[in-house]
């Protein structure tokens, strides 16, 4: 059985980590760089680094933002925001990141998937998916959760994998920044219609969440942001919680 994962979040604005609650009420959570150093210290097991308002400022992302971090960790680093072709990603991996996470511009144009993933192998291509419940239907959202498309989630997921997606990164904007859980209705729907890893984000508020999250779905791994920025949950006593609960983590 494979091993879960715990994946911390940075999500960039201007150059600083952020969080906020249901995609709206940003606000400051710490330098990056630092951050990105103490949880490679603490045992997670990878990191993803979103630039949250790349796609909605209409440029690239924060590269040599990327490269510090990078410097700094020796564990596998995805990075998202504003990637809108192959050239966007060979900056970015050789920057130093492992991965790359498109959203926006994989739903404009579903091919990029399988371009990137033809170039750089689908263990570099993440799908990041945005979604919303809006009455008892999951859909796909776009440009950091402003924009609704025709996409329902768990169709969309599927096509994704289909294209050559390695990884999907799940995120509910219904829980996001809530700490009130994990959405495990459509986490599960998600995790059980593809064969490749699926990354659980939005809602961890107790270790507890995460604990019910592995337990009633099929996810590989669950991301978690502002428990981790604010000092609420520790890597290493999150990963022996688990441990004891009979989850196997790395």
């Amino acid at each position: 059985m494979l091993k879960k994962r715990i994946i911390p979040c940075l999500d960039i604005k201007d150059g600083r980590t952020v969080k906020g609650v249901n995609f709206i009420d940003i606000r400051d959570a710490g330098d990056p760089v630092e951050l990105a150093k103490i949880y490679a210290s603490q045992g997670a097991d990878e990191l993803v680094f979103l630039d949250i308002t790349a796609t909605l400022e209409k440029r690239k992302t924060l590269i040599k933002l990327v490269e510090r971090i990078a410097q700094q960790i020796n564990i596998p680093f995805t990075v998202g925001g504003g990637i809108e072709n192959v050239e966007d990603v060979a900056a970015i991996i050789n920057a130093g990141a492992d991965k790359v996470s498109i959203n926006s511009s994989a739903i404009k144009n579903p091919e990029l998937i399988s371009i990137i993933a033809d170039r750089f192998g689908s263990q570099c291509t993440v799908v990041a998916v945005d979604t919303k419940k809006i009455e008892n239907e999951w859909f796909v959202f776009i440009k950091g959760g402003r924009d609704l498309t025709t996409y329902k989630t768990v169709e969309w997921v599927v096509m994704a994998e289909k294209l050559g997606a390695g990884e999907i990164l799940l995120t509910s904007m219904n829980s996001d920044g809530t700490k009130e859980g994990f959405s495990i209705d459509i986490t599960s729907k998600t995790s059980r219609r593809v064969n490749i890893p699926v990354i659980a984000s939005g809602g961890a508020g107790t270790m507890e969440h995460f604990r019910d999250v592995f337990n009633l779905t099929e996810c590989s791994a669950a991301l978690a942001a502002s428990v981790f920025h604010y000092g609420e949950i520790t890597i290493p006593d999150l990963k022996k919680y688990l441990k004891n609960e009979n989850i196997a983590v790395r």
